[in-house]
């Protein structure tokens, strides 16, 4: 461990990166009653802290390897991190990217002199590919977190935090595959062991939170694709081995808590964090919450900017629901003159966000309805004690299929038999949803379809179908090779579709 920590104090990376301002987020600290430092590596001249532990490695390199160059797999911030340090050292760069790799980040890539592969749908089709090509062409692989030098390459956003804030309680920082935080832990803990490391994941995407928990490398079957910087299924052998040392807590945190982190930081610093950049700043409010901490002192790792502009649509509309300003309801109300009058009544000098009901010829109606919360939870809970004394009331504000589809395909039942609902994603790339369609040829009849694309590296699709056999159509499924989840029970689904 300690030939990390001297590497890391006698770093090579400032030959490309910048020692990344420490800000006060002014307005973040007002609300949660503690000081809350934000570590801006949006500020690299990549947008991201991943060219530290790139140029560190590659920076390492013996002459041989440098003359036949280095490849890399990545579906973004690592890619570019490869591709300045190779280009800063004057040596061939090649990075293997997934063909749904959004074309601002593959031309972000080729700009810094790298040549690019788009191969296979997902990032482990990427990788697999990059592995074949290492050995045919005799390039050295260049690891996004599993390598000592990486890991010691992001081990100096540690040391610039503790020479930039003379007095920390807690540091916070964003886990994928482990390099950062394994890398900043390590040297905090050598040099001030008193303050908490605290690593943030996503709910779906619990890699370190699984292996500390089971103390092994747990492989997850599937992570969310939400914050695609995380977006790994097992944390890397090295990495886990010094966290499991080092790391004193890891916090899981939603979308929905994402999308309010990013609101947070650009209300704070004007800076569009990419999802998982506002990762760390989400585990930061989680925790004070649960933990009832006041008047600390709080770093949180700022990891990137790298955010598609077509996705900031979707951070807007769920950014309030992770705040807890807006809450989704299902009400039940009888199908009679004057039921909606009273229901918009009771709802008082509330503000309407969003509001769909049309008229069922049965005797109860549902009305999916948004809210706008000023009081966060404790309004919300206030808020369905009273309606409930006079209509059925259900939150939807965590529902996600609610979320993601029906409050857009509000419109009333259908008379559809034997219907079944399921939700898919698949890699989003040009024709990916007219060979989704073709894959599942016309043996069912398609009943209910909504799409919308969030501009993610993924598409989502609710998909209704008349069945006799589940079983026969689940086979047909797991063929497909693209994640599903049978949704028929959903609530949303039951009362809106």
């Amino acid at each position: 461990m300690n030939k990390l920590i001297d590497l890391a104090d006698n770093s090579t990376v400032y030959d490309v990166a910048q020692v990344s301002p420490l800000s006060l987020a002014v307005q973040l600290s007002k609300r949660v009653s503690n000081r809350v430092y934000l570590k801006r590596e949006d500020e690299q001249i990549i947008y991201s802290f991943k060219l530290r532990g790139a140029y560190q490695k590659i920076s390492s390199l013996s002459d041989a390897q440098k003359s036949k160059g280095v490849i890399a797999s990545s579906a973004g911030n690592h890619a570019q991190g490869v591709a300045l340090a190779a280009n800063r050292l004057k040596i061939k760069a090649l990075i293997v990217m997934p063909i749904s790799t959004p074309k601002i980040k593959v031309q972000a890539v080729q700009q810094l002199g790298a040549e690019v592969i788009l191969h296979g749908d997902v990032y482990d089709d990427a990788f697999n590919h990059a592995r074949q090509l290492e050995s045919e062409k005799g390039l050295t692989f260049i690891s996004p977190y599993d390598d000592f030098d990486v890991i010691a390459g992001q081990a100096t956003v540690a040391k610039e935090i503790l020479s930039q804030l003379k007095e920390i309680d807690l540091v916070f920082i964003p886990v994928g595959g482990g390099g950062l935080i394994s890398g900043m832990a390590s040297y905090i803990k050598h040099y001030s062991p008193h303050i908490k490391v605290i690593g943030v994941e996503p709910f779906d995407t619990p890699t370190l939170f699984r292996s500390l928990e089971e103390n092994k490398r747990v492989n997850l079957d599937d992570v969310g694709r939400f914050a695609e910087g995380v977006a790994v299924k097992q944390i890397g052998k090295l990495p886990f081995e010094i966290a499991k040392e080092t790391v004193d807590d890891v916090v899981l945190v939603s979308n929905d808590e994402m999308c309010a982190a990013i609101k947070d930081i650009y209300e704070d610093v004007r800076s569009i964090s990419e999802p998982a950049g506002a990762l760390a700043t989400a585990g930061v409010k989680k925790y004070i919450a649960e933990n009832d901490l006041r008047d600390k002192n709080i770093v949180s790792v700022l990891s990137g900017s790298n955010v598609n502009f077509d996705r900031l649509r979707y951070i807007a509309e769920r950014a309030d629901i992770g705040e807890i300003n807006e809450a989704i309801f299902a009400v039940t109300i009888p199908e009679a003159p004057g039921s909606l009058l009273r229901f918009c009544e009771l709802l008082g000098n509330h503000s309407v966000t969003e509001f769909n009901y049309r008229y069922s010829e049965k005797k109860d109606a549902h009305i999916f309805v948004g809210i706008q919360l000023s009081n966060g939870e404790s309004e919300k809970q206030k808020l369905i004690t009273k309606l409930r004394k006079s209509f059925e009331v259900i939150d939807m504000s965590d529902n996600s299929i609610a979320k993601t589809h029906v409050r857009y395909m509000v419109g009333g039942h259908a008379n559809a038999e034997n219907e079944i609902i399921y939700h898919f994603e698949f890699p989003e790339r040009p024709g990916a949803l007219l060979n989704f369609l073709k894959k599942m040829k016309p043996r069912w009849n398609i009943s209910l379809f909504h799409y919308r694309n969030h501009g993610a590296d993924f598409g989502r699709v609710l998909i209704g179908l008349q069945v006799d056999d589940i079983s026969e159509l689940e086979t047909r499924f797991d063929g497909l090779g693209y994640s599903y989840k049978n949704e028929t029970d959903n609530m949303a689904y039951q009362y809106f579709l």
